[in-house]
């Protein structure tokens, strides 16, 4: 079963596979922003809505810090654009 985590501390979220990791979207804090730079998952494991899932944890998580959330990685950059319609 694929598990999210968010590890603020690594300024990511996380997608597992048991212990592996599998997806990251990671992010850099500019501020009160933070902007989400890259997002990867393995590809034996795309196509399963994994890296939505991982962008949308850092948003998440983002809000309830009452950060604003930007993305310079494109990926994320259009589910943010996708979120605010």
């Amino acid at each position: 079963m694929i598990e999210i985590s968010f590890e603020k501390d690594k300024n990511r979220s996380v997608a597992f596979d048991n212990n592996t990791i599998i997806g990251e979207c990671d992010f850099v804090i500019q501020k009160n922003i933070w902007n989400i730079v890259h997002t990867v998952v393995n590809s034996k494991y795309q196509g399963q809505g994994i890296a939505r899932k991982l962008v949308n944890c850092v948003i998440e998580n983002a809000l309830k810090e009452n950060k604003e959330v930007i993305a310079d990685c494109s990926y994320a950059k259009k589910a943010l654009d996708e979120s605010k319609q």
